[in-house]
């Protein structure tokens, strides 16, 4: 369209059709001010111009985090979640070493390894020694980690060697611990030496009737510089300006310690007493190591009797069964913990309801 014919039209239409004249042949407008998506280009042209176009996310765009996820997904999968449905199927099989070589054949019984778990096995014995010897041993180095790190919370003098010092029963490996106690704890050795000279008589106490005093004096003593770690993290997140305070008001240390401290590590503390409590249950090189193979009756926890009637009864149905009843019973305080945690969040101001 030439110059003078587009005035002659203007002069005859007015500005309504000028307007419509200059808008872009390519681009719409909506008939309530919005906006339509381009047809040449395909993307959407704000209403009030000078924006940059949005781009329409395709499907694959959206979804590209979850495909992301899909090697870790079957890394989880062949290491958990396949082993756990095995397992699972091997507790239905009367599966011992004659049927080992084919066990997928194995004859089917059921829940009849799970019945004589229960009912003719000691597994019960072995879930009260497991429980009964990690709480005491979770009760005992509560008040130790915490005495410890309440100390060596201040500079002082030494205060880093002590500290590194603390730390070595908890960078030892379970294998060493046990290994040295044993050595210790051997007929004529250096703790029967020891009392010996304060005339004391300490017995057998490898394989006697104390020996489930042991296995708790060893655990203690490998994992209490955990509970004082975890201590040590929450009183160093304390602020300043709280101990300030305190002392300006004239708090009494023990006023300070229920008021101040505790608060700040009934968090840490019960995410510690969970793990502990996991830990010892779960244990099977202390014990293993520190007792040997058959172990006394009264340290035939959890992980070595499910050891022996795996590979010295051969009885692997049923060792599988015990594997999945300890599963459920390590399954009960995660579970409480992680309700417990939940119902914290949605009572905190400003928490996950």
């Amino acid at each position: 369209m030439s110059t003078d014919s587009f005035r002659e039209m203007k002069a005859m239409t007015g500005p309504a059709a000028e307007g419509q004249l200059a808008r872009p042949a390519t681009t719409a407008q909506a008939s309530d001010g919005g906006t339509l998506p381009d047809a040449g280009t395909g993307t959407i042209q704000p209403a009030g111009g000078g924006k940059k176009p949005v781009r329409r996310k395709g499907l694959s765009e959206r979804n590209r985090p979850l495909w992301m996820l899909i090697p870790g997904g079957l890394l989880m999968f062949v290491i958990i979640v396949l082993p756990l449905f095995l397992g699972i199927y091997m507790s239905a099989l009367n599966l011992d070493q004659y049927s080992l070589r084919k066990w997928v054949s194995a004859p089917f019984i059921g829940v009849g390894n799970f019945v004589e778990a229960l009912t003719d096995s000691p597994l019960l014995h072995s879930v009260w020694l497991s429980v009964s010897y990690s709480l005491i041993a979770m009760i005992v180095t509560l008040p130790l980690g915490i005495a410890a790190a309440v100390a060596t919370q201040n500079s002082f003098k030494g205060r880093a060697v002590i500290r590194s010092i603390f730390l070595i029963p908890y960078v030892l490996p379970s294998f060493v611990v046990a290994t040295v106690w044993r050595t210790m704890f051997q007929p004529n050795g250096v703790v029967d030496s020891a009392l010996g000279t304060f005339g004391m008589d300490a017995g057998l106490w490898l394989n006697g009737p104390q020996t489930y005093w042991t296995l708790i004096l060893v655990q203690i003593w490998a994992s209490w510089p955990f509970i004082y770690l975890l201590a040590l993290s929450g009183l160093q997140s304390v602020d300043h300006e709280v101990h300030e305070a305190s002392a300006l008001d004239g708090a009494l240390w023990w006023n300070k310690l229920r008021y101040v401290i505790f608060p700040y590590l009934k968090g840490p503390l019960a995410l510690a007493f969970l793990i502990g409590m996991l830990h010892h249950i779960n244990n099977f090189t202390l014990p293993f190591v520190l007792f040997g193979v058959p172990a006394p009756a009264d340290v035939e926890v959890l992980p070595i009797l499910t050891y022996v009637t795996s590979f010295q009864s051969f009885r692997f149905g049923l060792s599988a069964a015990m594997a999945f009843v300890s599963l459920v019973l390590i399954a009960i305080p995660l579970f409480i913990y992680l309700r417990a945690v939940k119902l914290d969040d949605a009572e905190t101001p400003g928490g996950k309801k």
